[in-house]
């Protein structure tokens, strides 16, 4: 008896030793190893507060209503301002559930993932007399649709074995299919909106916005890749195309134009709404597809953007034509800006607008929609902030590129404002005023599609261990194949994962880690052409002369601002 006493003691003590030691080792080799655990926890409730009083009070509707514990059926309602043209007898598509299945399998949930699936497979249907926003509907729904479907055939055997037969793949292709005579325009631009069940309606409206035809590569190109049916990639590269041809010569675009004349409406132009997605799908489809064409679109775009919409740290609004400021003003959609611009390396100009971004949140516990630099107020309409996951979103990037414990610091205050701001006992309800924290009975289906997917991300990471995607702009993985590259670029090779190639080694390495070689840097060719850092904006006169700061672009090395000198010449003169 005594013996078996002790022996029990001494299992207990190794059990605990052996706790203790795995925790040491844990913090020996990650320091914040335990603050990660206990964030990402954190994020994991709030995920399933969100999911679960969804699936209570709003599923199979499209979102929830947390403070009247209801729904809204807001799939047509999307980009739709004026609330026109609304169908009557529209009960929703399971939209917050279909941006969901990605976190859910991030965060593990393989049994809820699975649940979700066969039910969309045995019940969704897009045969509805609703007219939708193209835009919107191919980030959410199409995107969420063929991300889970990689996700459901992949090989980590998430669904149980002979329940899934590519029921995903085709509710994508019909869907895939509908949004086709969109584009039947003289332009190849597409209508910005479309009735699922019968096309385009008489007497649509032309005008549409520069995401709205210069963002649909990323999904509707993964969904010719596994189909087989090359109509979609071919009918969003033809938009993208015509888009580009009509950038002004200072390589702008502006934010409206007219799918029908091919014609802008609105020439002012920036980083913001209406424009965002379309510089980040032109990187990222580089990086998924492995085009140089994209490259050679973004390329000249970025380097236009960091001439004319750059002040310091922030972007203003510009025309298009002249390059002369417009609107000098923060919106919450810009804070997407140092996440891209970490996939292209330029690091030290990201750190410097995050900064700025979170300093804006520090100020109203939030980021409100829009913030007027030139006055330093709030705009007087747009106070809302609607759970937004753009700061998220950049904070997880920068995160991964430095590994600086600050950002996790960010994101940390960023869980606790959202907690203490939004949370209510059927959900996270969007804030009206960020002055008074009025609260709007609305919970987007893009806080469970990307906030809490970023969020979660940035403090446990395993999902991506040894694994390589690209996120939509609506958060939805998508991963990086060499089976989808035309012509492999020089940073990847034939595998499922990218890597850095070498004679003497291969590493493998992270996408969003890769920086855009300088232009100095020995070895940086790609067929046989000097490649040049990114931010890289060249002095306005080829002998480098100059007249007054104005004329000087940023260096190629560093990065840093280049300034004219009092003999009139371009240089790294300021420390």
């Amino acid at each position: 008896m005594l013996f078996g006493k002790r022996w029990a003691s001494f299992l207990m003590f190794m059990l605990i030793f052996s706790t203790f030691y795995s925790q040491i080792s844990s913090s020996n080799s990650d320091p914040y190893a335990a603050k990660k655990k206990r964030m990402s926890q954190k994020v994991r409730q709030m995920f399933y507060h969100a999911y679960d009083n969804y699936m209570t009070y709003a599923f199979p509707h499209d979102e929830l209503k947390p403070l009247t514990k209801s729904f809204t059926n807001s799939l047509s309602e999307l980009g739709n301002l004026k609330l026109e043209h609304l169908p009557q007898e529209y009960n929703g598509s399971a939209l917050t559930l279909i941006e969901s299945l990605s976190s859910l399998v991030i965060l593990g949930n393989n049994t809820e993932f699975e649940k979700g699936v066969l039910w969309l497979s045995e019940n969704l249907t897009f045969d509805v007399d609703a007219r939708i926003n193209l835009f919107e509907c191919n980030i959410r729904v199409l995107g969420g649709l063929v991300s889970a479907h990689i996700l459901a055939t992949d090989s980590t055997n998430r669904l149980t074995k002979g329940t899934y037969s590519n029921q995903l793949l085709v509710l994508a292709e019909e869907l895939g299919r509908r949004f086709l005579p969109a584009f039947d325009t003289p332009t190849g631009l597409p209508y910005a909106w479309i009735n699922l069940k019968h096309g385009v309606m008489e007497n649509e409206i032309t005008e549409t916005s520069t995401s709205g035809c210069g963002s649909l590569i990323l999904e509707m190109g993964a969904l010719s890749h596994l189909t087989g049916d090359p109509r979609f990639e071919s009918a969003a590269l033809r938009a993208l195309r015509k888009l580009w041809s009509m950038r002004s010569a200072l390589n702008l675009v502006g934010t409206t134009l007219d799918v029908e004349t091919g014609e802008w409406i609105e020439f002012s132009s920036g980083i913001g709404a209406g424009v965002d997605s379309f510089y980040e799908y032109l990187v990222k489809a580089h990086i998924l597809f492995g085009r140089d064409e994209f490259w050679r679109m973004f390329q000249p775009a970025y380097t236009a953007v960091q001439k004319y919409f750059r002040h310091g740290p922030w972007y203003h609004e510009a025309d298009m034509r002249t390059g002369r400021a417009t609107y000098w003003q923060l919106t919450s959609l810009q804070a997407f800006w140092p996440g891209l611009q970490v996939l292209v390396g330029d690091i030290t100009a990201a750190n410097s607008s995050h900064r700025e971004f979170f300093y804006v949140w520090q100020k109203f516990g939030v980021i409100p929609e829009r913030y007027l630099l030139d006055h330093q107020m709030l705009h007087p309409t747009e106070k809302y902030y609607p759970l937004r996951p753009e700061l998220a979103e950049s904070t997880f990037y920068l995160y991964q590129a430095t590994k600086d414990p600050w950002y996790l610091q960010v994101g940390e205050s960023i869980v606790d404002s959202i907690n203490l701001h939004t949370r209510v006992e059927g959900g996270f309800a969007s804030i009206r005023d960020v002055t008074t924290m009025e609260l709007e009975d609305h919970q987007h289906s893009f806080f469970l599609a990307e906030t809490c997917k970023y969020l979660y991300l940035l403090f446990d990471d395993s999902f991506l261990v040894n694994r390589n995607y690209v996120f939509t702009t609506e958060g939805h993985p998508l991963p990086i194949l060499s089976s989808w590259h035309e012509r492999l670029p020089e940073a990847y090779i034939p595998s499922n994962w990218t890597s850095v190639k070498s004679e003497e080694r291969r590493q493998r390495a992270s996408a969003m880690s890769q920086q855009i070689c300088p232009a100095t840097a020995p070895n940086c060719r790609h067929d046989h052409e000097q490649l040049e850092s990114v931010c890289h904006v060249p002095d306005t006169r080829a002998d480098y002369r100059c007249l007054t700061d104005e004329d000087c672009g940023v260096d190629s090395m560093s990065c840093r601002r280049r300034s004219c000198s009092m003999a009139g010449y371009c240089g790294l003169w300021l420390s």
